[in-house]
């Protein structure tokens, strides 16, 4: 198959450094290129695994009830509540 492309600057020289170190013709190079990137796309995702965060216990709270804030923020700064 005939096609044109327009390459981006940094794959068109990293595709000339290849070229340049091979001495090849750039329709092979080009062809095993995108083989290999083709091939590497078409694989699924590694990703079978699922992350599990791991718990930790915090221990009891050391305040009666979060729900009255001036008290939760004074026993976080270290100040007696009462």
């Amino acid at each position: 198959m005939r096609t044109t492309l327009t390459l981006d600057d940094d794959v068109a020289v990293l595709l000339q450094q290849i070229w340049d170190g091979r001495k090849g013709k750039l329709k092979e190079i080009v062809n095993e290129a995108l083989r290999a990137g083709l091939s590497q796309m078409a694989k699924p995702d590694k990703r079978s695994t699922r992350y599990s965060t791991p718990t930790v216990s915090l221990g009891k709270c050391l305040i009666g009830s979060l729900e009255d804030v001036t008290e939760a923020l004074a026993v976080g700064e270290g100040e007696k509540f009462g």
